[in-house]
Formats: structure tokens, sequence, C-alpha cells
């Protein structure tokens, strides 16, 4: 299928104008309000375009924020408003997808309306630009959704058609990953606030050992098997684990006035005695749900290829954090050798986990400029910042003032 490797932003919110060369993992960081968030939207509304059609319902779907239209498009007072916003992604086999979308301000329709498409594979332009003014069309109403059925599973086109498609914003909470409140935005294997951790872990569970399996077929001589390693890794960085479990119903371990669903979480605790040591999600520590949350997004075949988890470093120790996204560049490859992460991080922690040496993983600044324009900058480990990083780690030079990204207060 191969990675989004590059995403162009034109008029959307904060962003007045950005490209992001994306590698497999991607970690934005910025103070409040730069517009981190606002660049993993644009994907999402990309996505909802991909599939036919910008609305309120598609874009939550993706975890979008639902807003007015005034608020999508840019409006500086430096520069002149863009009249649509225009965005596009090209993968690895240099196929795209861009387009330009519009909605009236004052009187906004359901739908956003699509005022140019493209689509090439490539080597052939699929959807043309400016089709959109041929009359008989309904300009609410997405082309290359519908020429899906006329293109090879394989074509270039298609898989990158499908990526964003699926593309979502995770945000999880702790109410809805402990399942005492229900996911608002259900979908497989975990919804975007995490609904479904109990099941989605299940599935986990199943596929690892499964692969376990396979895998020491095809390596009978290997010192070692991937899937056992990755399961143990898992419960390594909830060190007070011994075993967790998918269980239904679970009446002795919740008291009958907790809301529960069919399966939940059971934990077993290795320092408590065996008669006392079993918990559920709804009394475990917070932090161990939320690295359940991302290693089966990370690592479950039906998860997205392309997906965002908005401030990844909610609720977790800093240094839970820094060996949490240490395995993330091995737990994305597990499954498809395209899959890819872009998030968002608060806690300098977390740049302490970054192999910026790996050219597949990157971190980005993202700051405003003196006009209030989202600029993002790739951080690479030039002379100077390796001559830095010799003395300091990148969390530390990111509290210093070396990397940008830091509010001006």
């Amino acid at each position: 299928m191969g990675m989004i490797r590059q995403v162009k932003i034109q008029g959307f919110k904060s962003i007045y104008q950005a490209k992001l060369e994306l590698g497999r993992l991607n970690c934005l960081i910025g103070a409040n309000g730069v517009g981190k968030s606002n660049v993993l939207e644009a994907l999402g509304v990309l996505g909802a375009a991909a599939n036919g059609v910008v609305d309120d319902e598609s874009l939550l779907r993706r975890g979008v924020r639902a807003s007015l239209p005034r608020l999508y498009k840019s409006s500086f007072r430096s520069d002149r408003t863009p009249p649509h916003i225009t965005i596009e992604a090209t993968s690895e086999s240099q196929a795209f997808y861009r387009v330009s979308l519009l909605n009236p301000i004052d009187s906004p329709d359901p739908a956003w309306s699509y005022k140019t498409e493209v689509l090439h594979d490539g080597t052939t332009e699929i959807i043309a630009s400016g089709v959109r003014s041929q009359k008989n069309l309904n300009p609410q109403a997405g082309l290359a959704a519908l020429q899906l059925v006329n293109l090879a599973r394989d074509s270039p086109a298609n898989q990158l058609i499908q990526q964003l498609r699926d593309f979502a914003i995770y945000c999880p909470n702790t109410p809805t990953l402990r399942g005492i409140v229900p996911d608002q935005q259900s979908r497989t294997p975990v919804g975007l606030n995490g609904g479904q951790l109990a099941e989605g872990f299940a599935s986990l569970r199943q596929y690892l050992e499964a692969k376990a399996d396979s895998d020491s077929k095809d390596l009978a001589m290997a010192s070692e098997n991937q899937s056992e390693v990755i399961f143990e890794q898992i419960l390594e960085l909830i060190d007070w684990v011994a075993d967790i479990e998918t269980i239904r119903y679970g009446a002795k371990l919740l008291s009958p006035k907790v809301p529960r669903t069919k399966e939940i979480l059971k934990f077993s605790d290795r320092f408590m005695q065996k008669s006392r040591n079993e918990l559920t999600a709804y009394d475990a520590s917070e932090g161990a749900l939320y690295i359940l949350f991302t290693a089966l997004l990370c690592l479950l075949p039906p998860a997205p290829q392309t997906l965002a988890i908005d401030n990844l470093d909610q609720a977790l120790n800093p240094r839970l954090l820094r060996a949490l996204i240490t395995r993330l560049p091995s737990w994305l490859v597990h499954s498809s050798p395209d899959r890819q992460i872009l998030f968002t991080v608060h806690n300098p922690a977390a740049l302490d986990g970054l192999d910026l040496g790996d050219p597949e993983v990157r971190l980005f600044a993202v700051d405003r400029n003196s006009n209030g324009q989202t600029v993002i900058q790739r951080l690479t480990l030039n002379a100077q910042l390796l001559d830095l990083n010799q003395q300091y780690p990148l969390s530390r030079l990111w509290l210093m003032g070396h990397l940008g990204a830091v509010p001006h207060v």
C-alpha cells in the first residue's frame, strides 16, 4: 500500500499554508493553541472528502471537532483569506489526492461543496482539476469515492483513497476506557475515545497468539518469537501486572452500582495475594488502560493504516511515556509495513523515546509566526543539535528553548 509521505494544507483554521513530509512515526510538539490538532484535523477533512461527503457526521466519525463553517476557514488580518480550503496527500508511490472545499459562511449547507478534485495514481490522472464545473454533477458528492469501483484494488490511487477514508483521530478519555461511559464514535477495533477496549484487547491477544504460532513454524530456529516478545513488552510497561484477560460480566469483580459492558478487562496484580489480586478496568490505574489502547491501535490489522492520537502523553508517567514511544516503531511494522501514526504531546519526556537517527521517526515543531499562522518545522539532528544532545537529552533541550515550539509566556 505504501505510507502517506506528504501532506499540503492551505486555508484551514490556523494553517494558512503548510507542508509536511511524513515518516512512519510522526510526533508533533508545540505550545497549546498553535495548531497541532489542526494538522490532524486537516487529514480528517481530506479523509471525509475521499469518502464522498464532507459534513458534520463524516467529520465527527473521523475525530474532527464539529465547528461552524466560519471556524474552519483561515481568516488572518495580515493576509488575504483563501477562497477555499485546499488539502492534498501524496503516497509513497506518488499517487496523490487533492480537494478544494468551500461552504458558505453566512448560510452554510449541511455538506461542503467540492470546488476542485484531483486524483492521480502516479502516472495517470484519474480525476482532473476543474471537473466539478461540469453540469449535472452534485457539487456536494465526491467523485474519487465513485471511481473506486473502476480501479484495481492494488492501484496506488485506490490504496491512497482507502487509506484516507479509514484515517481517524483518536482521543481517549479515562471514563470511556474504563467502560463506564459509552463511546460516541464506535469503531473497530476501538472507539475514538477508547470504547470497546476489552473487546479490542481480546482481539489483540488472540492475534498475537495466532501470529506467534505461525512465526514459530516459520522460524523454528529463531532465538525469540517477535509476537511473544511484543506481548511481554506490553506487560512490562504495566509493571504491576502478572496477566491481563478479557472476561464476560465479572459480577464478582465489580460493584453492582458500576455501569459495565458485556466484556470487561481483568488485571492480575503480581504483588497481591491470589485470593484478592484481580482488578477490572474500573479499578486499575488509568496508565495501564492508555498503554493497552495505544498498543492495539498500533498492532491490530483492522486499525487504520494511517491514524492519529491527540495527546498521546495524557495519564502517563514521564518514564512510562518514554518507554512506550521507544516501542512504537517496532509495533507499527509488526502487522503491516505501511502503518504510520501521527501524535501530539506536551510532555518533554516523550522526545527522549524518539530515535531521530531513524529516518522514519520524525519530530515536528509547531508554532505560530508573528501573524498568528501555524508554522511547522521538522527537527533533525543537525551538527548543532547533535553537539547539544551529547550534553542534554532532547527533553531538556526543548525546555531550554533550543527546539522552539514553546509558549511565549
